[in-house]
C-alpha cells in the first residue's frame, strides 16, 4: 500500500507540475529599457569608484578610461587623515539622535491620535500630514534665525532638533496605521489584567507596532544622514560638519587634485548604501503593513 501510495503522490506532484501556468517573460523591450535606466543611474556611481583609483594624469589624459595601473593611495590618504573619520562621527551622532527622537516622539504622538478620541483629531492629524508639503528649503531662512536665536549655530542640536521635527509627519502618517489595526480586545484584555495605560503602551503597543517602528527610524536615519542643505546653513566650524557637507568642502579644498576628490566621495556613500542595501526590506515591509493598517 505504502508503494502505490508514494506511486500515486509522485503522479499527482508531476501532474500539477506540468499543470503549472509558467510565467510569461514579458515584452523584451521593458528588459532593456530597465537595463538601460539601471546602466544610466550606475554609470555614475563606476565612474566616481573607478576614479579614485586613478591619478590625475589618468583622468586629465583619459577621462572615461579604466586605471591603469590601479592605485589605492587616494583611497588610503583619505582612511589615514582624520577628516573623514570625524565627520562620519559628526554624521552618525546626528542620525542616531535624529531617529531616536522622531521615532520616541512620533510614537507617543501616534498612540494618542490612534487610540484616543477627541475633539480636533482630526484637524490636528491633518496638520501633520501637510507637514510632508512643506520642504525644508521653505522654512530655512526662518529656521535660520530660530536656531540662531537659541544659540546653536555651529552645534550639532542645532541640526538633529530641526531634522526631528521635520521627521515627525512621516513617521506619524506611517504609524498611526499600525496603532489603529490593534484590535480594542487586546486593550479592554490588558486593562482587565491591571494594566495601566502607559503599561499597555509599552508592553503590548511598542512591540505589536514594531515593523512601523523600524520602518521610520530607517527613514529618519537615511533623511539625517543624506541632508545637506540644513547644515550648510547651521554649520560654518568644519569640525562639526557631516559627512555631505564634507564631501562640498573637501571638493573645493582640493579641487585640483581629481582623483582624491573622487576618493573621499565614494567612501562617503558607502555607509548609505550599506545601510539601505541592510534595511531594504524593513522599509518596504513597514510600508506594506502601514497601507494594509
Amino acid at each position: 500500500m505504502s508503494t502505490a501510495t508514494a506511486v500515486v503522490t509522485t503522479r499527482t506532484g508531476a501532474r500539477k507540475t506540468r499543470d503549472r501556468p509558467k510565467l510569461p517573460w514579458g515584452n523584451p523591450f521593458v528588459y532593456f529599457l530597465a537595463l538601460v535606466v539601471i546602466a544610466l543611474l550606475l554609470a555614475p556611481v563606476a565612474y566616481i569608484v573607478l576614479g579614485g583609483f586613478r591619478s590625475n594624469s589618468q583622468i586629465t589624459t583619459d577621462p572615461a578610461g579604466f586605471p591603469g595601473p590601479w592605485l589605492v593611495e587616494n583611497y588610503l590618504s583619505v582612511l589615514q587623515g582624520g577628516v573623514f573619520w570625524r565627520q562620519v562621527l559628526n554624521s552618525a551622532i546626528a542620525a542616531l539622535t535624529t531617529t531616536a527622537g522622531a521615532v520616541i516622539l512620533g510614537l507617543m504622538a501616534s498612540y494618542v491620535l490612534a487610540r484616543y478620541r477627541f475633539r480636533g483629531r482630526g484637524v490636528l492629524y491633518a496638520l501633520f500630514a501637510a507637514g510632508l508639503m512643506f520642504p525644508i528649503t521653505v522654512a530655512i531662512t526662518p529656521l535660520y534665525i530660530v536656531v540662531r536665536n537659541l544659540g546653536l549655530m555651529n552645534s550639532l542640536p542645532g541640526v538633529i532638533l530641526p531634522q526631528i521635527a521635520f521627521a515627525l509627519p512621516t513617521t506619524i502618517i506611517i504609524l498611526v496605521p499600525f496603532l489603529r489595526a490593534i484590535p480594542d480586545e487586546i486593550e479592554e484584555a490588558a486593562f482587565i489584567d491591571g494594566a495601566s495605560r502607559i503599561g499597555f503602551f509599552w508592553r503590548m503597543v511598542i512591540p505589536l507596532s514594531m515593523p512601523g517602528v523600524i520602518t521610520t527610524g530607517i527613514l529618519a536615519f537615511i533623511g539625517s544622514w543624506n541632508s545637506y542643505l540644513l547644515p550648510l546653513f547651521i554649520l560654518n566650524n568644519e569640525a562639526t560638519f557631516t559627512l555631505p557637507l564634507g564631501v562640498q568642502a573637501f571638493s573645493s579644498q582640493y579641487s585640483v587634485d581629481t582623483a582624491r576628490v573622487l576618493a573621499f566621495t565614494s567612501l562617503s556613500m558607502i555607509p548609505a548604501l550599506v545601510f539601505f542595501s541592510l534595511f531594504e526590506r524593513r522599509i518596504v515591509g513597514g510600508l506594506t503593513g502601514a497601507v494594509k493598517g
